[in-house]
């Protein structure tokens, strides 16, 4: 949203299967008000491969996602989010940030507008590489059932 308010862009996502909830290993998508803590990839090529927040060298491509089908993709960005509500999303067993709970690139190919994530926040790569130049460091990102 702008400063007044209205409404500047709508995305695609997809949240967890599990549905949405707080708890540290929960598998589910915080609900609430956050921050984009960090920005990860800026500097990548779009479709490279993430695992602890680093890039691998690997490059996505269908064919490689058949060789590992059941390996949660992290793509071509990651926007780190950071709980801003104490006892609800923020601080001890309930912790955004420490929970790894990101918006990221997925497989183009399996995307689906539906749950599909382990707790992230799934987007199309190029809707996500437009997002990511859109928005800095501490932009708010509120999360509610819809």
């Amino acid at each position: 949203m702008d400063d007044a308010g209205a409404l500047i862009r709508r995305y695609p996502v997809s949240t967890a299967a599990k549905g949405a909830g707080e708890a540290s290993g929960s598998y589910c998508t915080p609900r609430g008000r956050h921050v984009v803590r960090a920005k990860i990839g800026g500097d990548q090529p779009i479709n490279s491969v993430f695992v602890g927040r680093r890039p691998t060298g690997e490059i996505y491509t269908p064919e490689l996602g058949q060789t590992a089908p059941e390996r949660d993709w992290i793509l071509s960005r990651i926007l780190w989010l950071s709980g801003k509500e104490p006892g609800f999303n923020r601080l001890g067993p309930c912790d955004t940030m420490r929970r790894y709970i990101y918006i990221h690139g997925t497989p183009d190919e399996a995307f689906e507008q539906a749950p599909r994530s382990h707790g992230c926040i799934r987007m199309r790569n190029a809707d996500l590489l437009e997002l990511f130049d859109r928005v800095p460091v501490y932009t708010p990102v509120e999360i509610v059932e819809a």
